[in-house]
């Protein structure tokens, strides 16, 4: 069974996103799914011959990791994008943050502040499965970093591909543009 890509070109003519961007971002993007399934069918071949044992196997088992969660997140990116509606203060998920951040603006400074820091990745807003607590994650690699037991709420990629074109180095500039665009109603939406 082979992953498909998905179609996020009504992302086109967001606020804040130069169609070249994000036309080039789906093109990366493409590339995770496209990587992703040459990596699973070239393991799924080699166990079926018994190469289980050589290190080709080891390296391929490893970067799947770094191409599936490439995919994946690159598509809870562009699907908590493209909302037009403000945050609903009365939500489950505005309830979710008072809780654990005392207010939203507590939430957002620290949201805004993981996503300037220095280096690439992504910033996640998670939700711990266990106790329902909310934590902002620092995300440095696809494959590396990511909170077990956790479920991804709000997605920003960090990765100079999401923004450099646009803004050069002003990540800052980027992170208020995002938030312009965030679908607030598919972020609520994963709440567990």
């Amino acid at each position: 069974m082979s992953y498909a890509a998905k179609d996020y070109s009504s992302l086109i003519g967001m606020e804040g996103f130069s169609d070249t961007l994000l036309k080039n971002h789906f093109t990366l993007y493409q590339g995770y799914v496209t990587n992703t399934n040459k990596l699973l069918d070239a393991l799924s071949q080699m166990l079926k011959d018994g190469n289980t044992t050589s290190p080709e196997y080891a390296e391929l088992k490893r970067r799947v990791g770094w191409e599936f969660n490439g995919m994946r997140l690159h598509e809870y990116y562009f699907e908590n994008l493209g909302g037009k509606d403000p945050f609903n203060p009365t939500g489950k998920l505005a309830q979710a943050i008072n809780a654990n951040f005392g207010s939203f603006d507590n939430w957002l400074k620290d949201f805004k502040a993981t996503g300037t820091m220095r280096g690439i990745g992504w910033v996640v807003l998670y939700q711990d499965l266990t106790n329902g607590r909310l934590i902002n994650f620092w995300i440095n690699e696809h494959d590396v970093s990511h909170p077990s037991g956790c479920n991804p709420l709000l997605i920003m990629d960090v990765f100079e591909h999401a923004f450099m074109i646009d803004y050069g180095l002003k990540r800052a500039d980027y992170i208020e543009a995002f938030f312009k665009n965030v679908h607030w109603g598919i972020v609520e939406s994963r709440l567990k």
